[in-house]
């Protein structure tokens, strides 16, 4: 089987960078603390799970979801810390902020994780496409303390190929004539794009490896795949069908807010209160982005990770949690048992328009719908001084006035023993203030150092 595309020059039609942080979570945690360098650390002691692991710690069997007792049989020594998402989100812009230095074509694609469209830059930059993606990988260490691994393509595709390819602190250029060259080990269900079922898809066509998908027929792969995978096989090809969006994202099929909670409960009014919790969420943002919901969708998991949800239509497209809280008591049930413990909650905002778009009903008063507009108005003004939720509805007051994840015997007893692997402990972020900030609202500014130096 050859390669023989016409599309896949030894030029560069097009320079895409895929920068993608290693353990991220936990390396955010080794760069504010460099005597944990070299050692197992794991994120997650507020929940008493796993929620990410430094390498050191993967070497030695610890994954996403291990509980930490188990942590503790695989890794004594581990430095168990809670999850600290405000820190990680402020080294994530601050990872972006690096790349912008060297391209304004930066799309932010995950916290740790993001595209960079370096095409024609090599003149001005004084180097190649392989050299621009290492200087950026090297300022990028260089300022934040932790590593990350890059892959340059002629596609989105491909580079992210190419920055799972030497991980961790790895970087690979995969220029047109090499393509054929990483694809062909590479199984079908590794490309991104391409889920379990599409890989069970490609299996019984034939179709084992990337380069086997590569390697097919425009008019067999129309025939038999769907318009996303066409992309793919035109990005795997060494055609940039997927550009590199900059803008924030501001188009959404949907929102959905999950919330997990510690320790699982069965009382039916602190259910409850998480779940309009996350409905106000969802609808703040809902609200940012100018959008309504015409339809709503509650969902509930218990103990055992089972999953129980009802759905309802709305007759009159809104993001205002108060016109909504009378569905999902309904909603809400319909679903709870009584005696079962949850453990989360979740809403989805569905079928979304642009708000104010949704036509009256003869028995819906105007000036009603005016005075929530002004209500919620004023709420997101609020929200915008003084923090997110310093103004709550009271039936989620619940929600907001206990920890979401609340220190209990339990919690030590699924330790082992150990009292400091507890539930309900708060990262550093929560537990200390910068001059200017209060409980409800933190400066959105990076941290460059660790808490002794603050």
């Amino acid at each position: 089987m050859s390669w023989e595309r016409p599309l896949l020059l030894s030029s560069w039609p097009r320079a895409i960078v895929h920068i993608d942080g290693d353990a991220f979570f936990a390396s955010c945690e080794q760069a504010l603390h460099p005597e944990w360098r070299g050692r197992p650390v794991v994120t997650g002691k507020e929940r008493n799970i796993v929620a990410a692991a430094s390498y050191e710690a993967k070497a030695r069997g610890v994954s996403r979801g291990v509980p930490l007792w188990k942590v503790r049989e695989l890794c004594p020594d581990a430095v168990i810390v809670p999850s600290d998402y405000e820190t990680y989100s402020l080294f994530s812009k601050r990872m972006f902020a690096v790349m912008r230095r060297f391209t304004t074509l930066v799309e932010e694609y995950s916290i740790d994780e993001a595209f960079a469209d370096i095409t024609g830059l090599r003149r001005p930059l004084r180097g190649s496409y392989e050299d621009i993606a290492r200087r950026m990988k090297e300022a990028i260490e260089a300022d934040l303390g932790i590593t990350v691994s890059v892959g340059v393509s002629l596609s989105k595709v491909l580079a992210k190929i190419g920055s799972k390819w030497r991980k961790p602190s790895g970087l690979t250029s995969v220029s047109g004539r090499q393509i054929h060259e990483f694809l062909r080990d590479l199984p079908a269900a590794k490309v991104w794009g391409i889920g379990p079922a599409t890989a069970a898809y490609c299996r019984q066509l034939g179709i084992a490896t990337a380069l086997d998908f590569a390697l097919k027929d425009e008019g067999f792969i129309i025939a038999k795949f769907i318009k996303p995978h066409q992309e793919i096989w035109r990005e795997l090809n060494g055609d940039s069908v997927y550009p590199v969006e900059t803008a924030e994202k501001s188009a959404y099929v949907s929102i959905s807010k999950t919330r997990t909670f510690t320790p699982p409960s069965t009382d039916r009014s602190f259910v409850h209160a998480q779940l309009l919790k996350n409905l106000e969420n969802a609808c703040i943002k809902a609200r940012r982005h100018g959008l309504a919901a015409r339809r709503l969708t509650v969902h509930l998991c218990s103990q055992d990770f089972r999953t129980a949800g009802l759905e309802a239509g709305i007759s009159r497209p809104t993001a205002f949690p108060l016109e909504l809280t009378g569905i999902v008591r309904r909603l809400f049930d319909g679903v709870f048992r009584a005696g079962v413990a949850y453990r989360s909650t979740g809403v989805i905002l569905a079928e979304l328009v642009p708000a104010g778009r949704g036509q009256l009903s003869l028995f819906e008063p105007a000036a009603r719908i005016e005075k929530m507009t002004r209500l919620y108005r004023a709420v997101d003004e609020l929200a915008a001084k003084w923090g997110k939720h310093c103004v709550y509805a009271a039936g989620a007051a619940a929600a907001h006035t206990t920890p979401q994840h609340a220190l209990t015997r339990h919690a030590f007893a699924e330790a082992a023993g150990d009292r400091s692997a507890g539930r309900g402990d708060a990262p550093w972020r929560k537990l200390n203030r910068l001059p200017g900030e209060s409980g409800r609202k933190h400066l959105n500014i990076p941290l460059l150092a660790g808490p002794s130096e603050i």
